[in-house]
């Protein structure tokens, strides 16, 4: 069922979860619809365990990046991960957390929510890696670690968009060497 996944993620990824419907989920994943229903639940339940997938496969940087040593190195290493794999050819440009949300209406209220609040806890989570670089003296005392993290996650989603709308690995690097010439550091 990993495999059925995988092209369900992609699926979703490439049409976004309105834009698929059960017969493309199904058609793609080699199944029929019981055994969709059997497996996965419904096609909400399908999309987030889709989510989980993309949010733990290889090429993720997000949480792997919180483990860098020092607050630059943690933001450097989200920057330049996600300009390469948001334009990566190998899969849909863009962001399935970023897309899936923008484009749900009231029928997916649910599928937004769930997608929001997936990203609140990755900004909580970055917040919380700066407040320790700021005790640990890696970031100036002064800065806002909440309003830091916030602006990084602003970049990154700015970046999935771009890369939707076909930047390069290279001018989202750009943004992501811009971004890095204003970081803050001791």
């Amino acid at each position: 069922m990993e495999e059925a996944l995988a092209k369900a993620l992609e699926l979703f990824w490439r049409k976004g979860y309105e834009g698929t419907s059960l017969t493309d989920l199904t058609q793609a994943m080699g199944i029929s619809k019981p055994s969709l229903y059997c497996a996965f639940g419904n096609k909400e339940q399908l999309f987030l365990k889709a989510t989980e997938l993309y949010e733990n496969r290889p090429d993720a940087c997000f949480y792997p990046a919180l483990a860098q040593p020092t607050a630059y190195e943690v933001v450097r290493h989200m920057l330049m991960g996600s300009a390469t794999s948001l334009a990566d050819k190998n899969h849909p440009n863009g962001c399935l957390m970023v897309q899936g949300a923008l484009a749900c209406s009231e029928s997916g209220q649910s599928v937004k929510e769930a997608l929001m609040g997936r990203r609140r806890k990755g900004e909580e989570a970055l917040h919380q890696r700066l407040l320790q670089a700021q005790q640990d003296g890696d970031l100036p005392k002064g800065t806002d670690a909440g309003v830091l993290a916030r602006y990084i996650g602003t970049v990154l989603q700015g970046m999935a968009i771009q890369a939707t709308n076909g930047a390069t690995a290279e001018e989202l690097m750009q943004v992501a060497e811009l971004t890095l010439s204003h970081f803050p550091r001791n």
